[in-house]
C-alpha cells in the first residue's frame, strides 16, 4: 500500500519526491517561493469561489422550495417572504464566513 502512496505522491503534480523507510513515508517539503505562495493563494481563492457557489445553489434551492410550497398552498405569502428573507440573511453570512476565511489564509500562505 505504502509503494502506491509513494508512487502516486511522486507522479502528481505537486513537485514532491517522497522516500519510504520501512512503515514510514517521508515527504520533504521544500520551502515555498514566492510564485508557489502566489499559486497557492489563487487555489485558496478559487476553493472559497466553489464554497460560495455551493451556498448559492443551496439558497436556489430552498428558495424553489418555499415556492412550490406557497404554490401548494402549504404556506402563506408572508410565511414564504419571511423564508425568503432569511435565506438571504443566512446566505449573506455564509458568504461573507467563507470571504473572511480565505482571507485568512491568504495571510497565512503570504507570511514568510
Amino acid at each position: 500500500m505504502g509503494a502506491k502512496i509513494e508512487k502516486a505522491i511522486r507522479e502528481s503534480d505537486l513537485g514532491l519526491n517522497p522516500s519510504a523507510q520501512g512503515d514510514l513515508l517521508r515527504v520533504p517539503m521544500p520551502p515555498l517561493t514566492e510564485e508557489r505562495r502566489r499559486e497557492l493563494t489563487k487555489v485558496a481563492r478559487h476553493a472559497g469561489e466553489e464554497a460560495k457557489i455551493a451556498v448559492r445553489n443551496l439558497r436556489r434551492d430552498a428558495n424553489e422550495h418555499a415556492k412550490k410550497l406557497l404554490k401548494d398552498k402549504a404556506i402563506g405569502e408572508d410565511e414564504e417572504r419571511r423564508f425568503l428573507d432569511e435565506m438571504q440573511r443566512l446566505t449573506d453570512r455564509t458568504v461573507a464566513e467563507v470571504d473572511k476565511l480565505v482571507a485568512g489564509k491568504e495571510a497565512e500562505i503570504m507570511a514568510v
